[in-house]
């Protein structure tokens, strides 16, 4: 089991975060508060994931300036049912994108195993929780030294080097997500 805390610099968050691995999947809590552009927010999510970091279910609970939103994810083989709708556009996804953590980066980092210089394209479904919305994304993944991972969402010019610890998880994510406890 691990436990930490993300500092969320560019949201002004705090996120108290829970992994815990099983021999059949792991199971991923969380708990996000904070403000950005003078909305406030509390997110709640749960991740079931498989063994090999693909994302398998998820549930998020929001809350932004006191409107509540759920939005829930199943994978049923290669299709995702999302809020109880089929999804085309989402169809062979392996990984989701929550946009208020850095967790969900370990997700292809973890699943792809890149040697040094090796980059992987893959196709995310992003998920924007302050303006509640769903959309397929690109981006690339290159392993550029043993921790540390160039991040490029192909459909912005969004790029960024992501550190990382021996587990995978987020240590430094320029701008955006520092590691400030683990236990």
């Amino acid at each position: 089991m691990k436990t930490l805390i993300w500092q969320g610099i560019a949201f002004q968050s705090l996120e108290y975060f829970s992994l815990k691995e099983s021999d059949k999947d792991i199971q991923i809590t969380s708990k996000i508060i904070g403000c950005y552009e003078k909305k406030i927010y509390v997110i709640d999510y749960q991740l079931t994931i498989d063994p090999d970091w693909n994302i398998q279910e998820f549930t998020i609970d929001s809350e932004v300036n006191t409107i509540k939103n759920t939005l829930k994810g199943k994978k049923y083989q290669d299709e995702w049912k999302i809020n109880n709708v089929i999804n085309p556009d989402f169809k062979g996804f392996n990984f989701i994108d929550i946009s208020l953590t850095p967790f969900t980066n370990t997700l292809p980092i973890n699943n792809l195993k890149l040697a040094e210089n090796d980059a992987q394209e893959i196709k995310v479904i992003y998920i924007d929780v302050l303006n509640n919305l769903v959309k397929p994304v690109t981006q690339q993944y290159t392993r550029i030294a043993p921790h540390t991972y160039h991040y490029d969402n192909l459909q912005t010019d969004f790029k960024s080097d992501i550190v990382v610890d021996e587990h995978g998880l987020v240590v430094n994510y320029p701008k955006l997500f520092d590691k400030i406890a683990e236990i």
